[in-house]
């Protein structure tokens, strides 16, 4: 075989683990972490490999190059998110319910996984460019724009919620609240000198985020 042809396809390297996928899945815990503490420029795939008793050439036979596993790293901790979300079963809730669950559950999910909030800031830093190159991405962001849009006319139907919103706002503000509770925490609390981390502290903040959403949903008296 002629030296370009074997440079064509990149080989399969030896094997370390009996298990292929859950050797993925570990590059992908791994980067995910490197990812979310040096960026993209910063992280080196030499670092992944090492933690995770890889090699380049194995991370590459996966992922094709460094942007390839920092796109897979983006779809991973979106289908995470989106694939718990999935779980909450809001159909089945009233519209109120629904609305108020699933702005618990993104408050929630957004504090325990500062990694995902680092990956989505570093990704803005970038444009959104590598965001926009996978279509994974996309598919699972339609899914979730989806149920909010469901929630959100059950509730007009219902007479509950005020006419003139879209799905996208919704999203949109329930995301900037719950994402700046985790990517401002740390500036707020030196600023202000109050630890905005305390549980106490995040409870309140919870409640809060939840009645905001709520009162700029709910039909008010200039709606009747």
């Amino acid at each position: 075989m002629k030296a370009a042809e074997k440079m064509a396809k990149p080989e399969m390297p030896a094997a370390r683990s009996p298990n292929p996928e859950a050797t993925r899945q570990n590059i992908l815990a791994v980067a995910t972490e490197e990812f979310a503490r040096n960026g993209l420029s910063g992280a080196r795939v030499d670092e992944i490999a090492a933690k995770t008793g890889s090699s380049k050439r194995m991370i590459y036979y996966y992922f094709k190059d460094k942007e390839g596993l920092y796109i897979a790293v983006l779809e991973e901790a979106y289908r995470k998110v989106r694939s718990t979300e999935a779980t909450l079963d809001l159909e089945h809730l009233p519209p109120l319910e629904a609305l108020r669950k699933l702005v618990e559950f993104t408050f929630d999910h957004h504090g325990a996984n500062a990694d995902f909030i680092r990956l989505v800031m570093i990704e803005n830093i970038h444009h959104g460019d590598y965001l926009a190159r996978s279509e994974a991405i996309q598919e699972l962001n339609v899914s979730a724009i989806g149920e909010v849009e469901r929630v959100y006319k059950r509730g007009v139907k219902a007479g509950l919620f005020r006419k003139g919103l879209t799905a996208i706002d919704l999203h949109w503000q329930i995301s900037a609240l719950c994402f700046f509770n985790v990517s401002n925490r740390a500036t707020f609390s030196k600023i202000f000198r109050v630890d905005l981390g305390a549980r106490k502290a995040q409870a309140a903040l919870r409640e809060q985020t939840v009645e905001m959403v709520l009162r700029n949903v709910l039909k008010g008296p200039r709606d009747v």
